[in-house]
């Protein structure tokens, strides 16, 4: 059974019932993300996500971690272009503590300037990690190269530049501003508790803050940029990047099938053509990204540096092929059995049900059933994706390299 309430101040709480499982899992989301930040508080969102942790005017950081630990839950968050989201995992009997100590970070963080100063190299730390791993750096680079003057742009941990400026004044002012009852729906699936709703509305249903601050005023902008960069790594790394959906497009679930087809499993035709009869590449793929007004659609892979150039060369044969002959209904067949498996399995867990339910609210406006999911993803046929491959890869792509020094 699923209910959702909207609170007098326009908080929105999604409830998903279970009773078979003895598991709960509750997020706090809220509609706001790296690229709602300016230029020079770009990664503040991040930053506040990671403070939520330090500790609270009730809790230290390590009561924080105890209280979860002694109960055998998973408390972890995560930032996006376009939300962030506080998230725990318990057993039904510990649900209502689980979501007071979430209330309470969300609330009553302290955010000291001793942890502040912790964080902040903690960030630093995570930017190296980045740098260290090349197929999160090139992606990196890629959004900066597709959308240079857009916020969707930057990265979302932020620069080392922005994380200096940042102080508990900075957070708490921009935490004030956009973390506002309007944009936070509170998701929760499970064995939930019968009184656990009236709890989440007495916690969040009567907290007030205005704001004026709009949300994405512009539409980026693609451009077809390149970047290169280079490192002291033994592989090098190639991105590439074309303009794509947005979240919201009708025709999203026909780019769904053609990103299975092409590079999303091991039988797709980038893995293999490029790594199972070229041995080009170990690692070889697509994906996308769908945001409320754009989107990207990447072809990545890895080779040693002599190769480089055969690497990017095959890729666009292949992509070639596609525009010039399509995809076959064999193909298109066995893309729509196994996204339909993928599908139904990822609702096997309460937290995949409560992060369903939320993407659902904030994207939508209102819950979009399985069967229409299912509806859509039958409905899509050779016509609906060979006019997807044209007019992706048919347009001008955005591209990222990260190679070794000594091959330049």
């Amino acid at each position: 059974m699923r209910t959702k309430h909207i609170c007098k101040n326009g908080v929105r709480i999604l409830v998903e019932k279970r009773p078979y499982v003895r598991s709960v899992s509750m997020g706090i989301w809220v509609n706001v993300g790296s690229r709602d930040e300016s230029p020079e508080l770009n990664g503040i969102t991040h930053f506040i996500e990671h403070m939520l942790f330090k500790g609270t005017y009730n809790r230290t950081a390590k009561e924080i971690a105890e209280s979860f630990d002694r109960i055998g839950g998973q408390l972890n968050a995560f930032t996006s272009k376009e939300n962030t989201c506080f998230y725990a995992t318990t057993l039904d009997i510990h649900a209502v503590e689980a979501l007071k100590i979430l209330a309470d970070m969300f609330f009553h963080s302290s955010f000291d300037p001793q942890e502040i100063e912790k964080e902040r190299q903690v960030i630093y730390e995570e930017m190296l990690l980045v740098e260290d791993t090349p197929d999160d750096e090139v992606d990196e680079r890629l959004w900066r190269a597709m959308f240079p003057d857009d916020p969707i742009g930057a990265p979302i941990l932020g620069t080392r530049d922005t994380l200096e400026t940042f102080t508990k004044e900075t957070l708490e002012d921009f935490m004030e501003a956009h973390y506002t009852p309007e944009r936070i729906v509170i998701s929760i699936a499970g064995n939930v508790p019968d009184h656990l709703l009236d709890t989440v509305v007495t916690l969040f249903g009567d907290f007030e803050r205005d704001s004026e601050v709009p949300q994405i005023a512009t539409i980026p902008r693609f451009d077809p940029g390149v970047t290169i960069k280079r490192n002291h790594a033994e592989q090098s790394h190639l991105l590439l990047g074309y303009s794509s959906l947005s979240i919201k497009d009708p025709n999203l679930t026909s780019l769904l099938v053609m990103n299975n087809i092409i590079g999303d499993t091991t039988s797709s035709r980038l893995f293999q053509q490029v790594r199972e009869e070229k041995a080009l590449a170990y690692s070889i793929y697509s994906y996308y990204s769908a945001y409320q007004d754009t989107g990207a659609f990447m072809i990545y892979g890895g080779t040693s540096p002599k190769q480089l150039d055969i690497l990017e060369e095959t890729i666009l044969q292949i992509t070639d092929n596609l525009k010039e002959n399509g995809v076959t209904a064999k193909e298109i067949k066995y893309a729509k059995e196994q996204l339909e498996s993928n599908f139904l399995l990822s609702l096997e867990t309460t937290n995949d049900v409560m992060h369903r339910n939320a993407k659902n609210e904030l994207i939508y406006g209102e819950h979009k059933s399985i069967e229409v999911n299912l509806e859509e993803l039958q409905a899509v046929n050779e016509i609906s994706v060979n006019n997807m491959i044209q007019d992706i890869l048919g347009k001008p792509f955005a591209k990222s390299i990260i190679q070794p020094t000594k091959r330049l």
